[in-house]
């Protein structure tokens, strides 16, 4: 069983497919609303150093969802989106993931596959990533997603 204070991360696939394991202290309905509204994502989407500043979702099956992290180092932009896969209300979420190129084009495009377990009023999440063009772009989303959903869980502990 995960913990709650660390990420479990497995990489397969030669290391391009992500997979983290979270147990966050809040039931399976509150965990998937933070992904299914804007205004809750922007409350913990990104690294703690790269916070979304954008967030736009049209949170439906073939709907399309658009954000911006902003380095508060630099101001830098990264722009990603993608188009909504499945939706499960408080079950199941899949969603592609592209990373926006210099000419504004999609890069290479992922699927995140993210599953919400009811575990005695707290959400056991498992969230996977795949595939990575490379086993390095895989390890970057390892730090900037523990970071958002350490995020994330600092948010629900508040609430």
């Amino acid at each position: 069983m995960a913990d709650t204070n660390r990420a479990h991360v497995t990489n397969d696939t030669a290391g391009r497919v992500l997979t983290i394991t979270r147990l966050f202290n809040a039931p399976p309905a509150v965990v998937f609303a933070a992904f299914a509204n804007p205004k809750r994502m922007m409350q913990w989407l990104g690294p703690r150093d790269y916070p979304a500043t954008q967030v736009e979702a049209d949170f439906r099956v073939g709907g399309k969802w658009r954000a911006c992290l902003d380095s508060a180092a630099t101001g830098r932009k990264l722009w990603h989106g993608g188009v909504y896969q499945q939706i499960v209300p408080n079950r199941t979420l899949a969603f592609t993931f592209a990373w926006d190129q210099e000419d504004g084009r999609p890069g290479n495009e992922t699927l995140v596959h993210i599953t919400f377990e009811d575990q005695a009023a707290k959400t056991l999440m498992t969230f996977r990533q795949s595939v990575f063009e490379t086993a390095e772009s895989c390890d970057g989303h390892v730090t900037g997603w523990n970071s958002a959903f350490d995020r994330l869980e600092a948010l629900l502990a508040r609430e």
